[in-house]
């Protein structure tokens, strides 16, 4: 590995990064990723069968390289630019692209094990169901079937929204609280699990967010957001709108009663709400219910 070129070590961590976090890569992976002729596509997932030959087998049917159940990433990851890479397409490299000036975020306290997040994504991206180990707040610790099919970010901690065969239902997994997944490939997926039957995911919430009606200068906060008319319009996934308003602390009461320096937004059309199942996380809406 220490004599290849940093092109050649840029695409063989993209070799390792598909099969880790996705199960599976081809040389029209390379192709596409780094415009590539097949024969040097061809190279690369040899030089990296060579260097880690346990870590793929090939699939004659589906012409492609699979991960394998002893797989070891030949590179270091970090979860930030795993997780941006996955939700973002980008950072996915080894040595990934420095930014132009000086950035600093506030440290995420809850971080996802990647052994597990990996099997997560894998089972998201091949339209797996997936078994877990999962400790709830109401419900202690439990083994369940789920089908996982995309990834949340909160703002403070990542989840991922699955069906749950144990509840019957859609709903989101913290995944830090995931341990011991496993990938149940034998398993099929019924119509009633798929995405497109969860009706929370599917719905849009159209909101409306306005500067809070207890600040004497509501055209600061207009400005903060880029508001027009005094007015920040949202489309928003109904399975998500809760994160969304305890993230940014948008006061939901009806006439905007929350106190506290936190409280710069007013949700001005709460009616459109209804419906909406993860509302006990919205700022002060549990107090005054539709």
């Amino acid at each position: 590995m220490e004599e290849i070129t940093q092109a050649q070590a840029e695409r063989l961590a993209h070799i390792d990064f598909r099969l880790y976090f996705l199960g599976s890569v081809g040389r029209n992976d390379l192709v596409r990723r780094f415009g590539i002729k097949e024969a040097a596509a061809t190279r690369d997932l040899a030089q990296y069968r060579e260097s880690a030959p346990s870590n793929l087998k090939y699939d004659t049917q589906a012409k492609l390289y699979k991960v394998t159940e002893v797989f070891e990433p030949l590179f270091s990851y970090q979860p930030e630019r795993v997780l941006a890479a996955l939700s973002r397409g980008i950072g996915d490299t080894v040595s990934g692209q420095k930014p132009f000036v000086p950035c600093e975020t506030p440290s995420q306290l809850s971080k996802p094990a990647l052994d597990v997040l990996s099997v997560l994504t894998r089972a998201i991206y091949n339209k797996q169901v997936a078994q877990i180990e999962y400790r709830s707040l109401s419900s202690g610790f439990t083994t369940r079937e789920i089908i996982p099919f995309s990834l949340v970010d909160n703002g403070l901690r990542w989840h991922i929204r699955a069906y749950d065969r144990k509840r019957s239902r859609f709903t989101d997994f913290v995944i830090t609280r995931i341990t011991n997944p496993k990938l149940l490939p034998n398993s099929q997926v019924g119509d009633h699990e798929l995405s497109s039957n969860d009706n929370q995911w599917n719905r849009i919430v159209e909101l409306k967010i306005v500067a809070h009606p207890r600040l004497s200068f509501k055209e600061t906060i207009e400005a903060d957001y880029g508001m027009e008319n005094g007015v920040l319009e949202l489309n928003i996934r109904a399975a998500v709108a809760g994160y969304l308003l305890r993230r940014w602390n948008v006061d939901c009461t009806i006439k905007g009663t929350l106190e506290g320096a936190e409280y710069h937004l007013w949700l001005k059309n709460r009616q459109a709400l209804y419906g909406v199942e993860n509302l006990v996380l919205a700022p002060g809406f549990q107090q005054e219910p539709l």
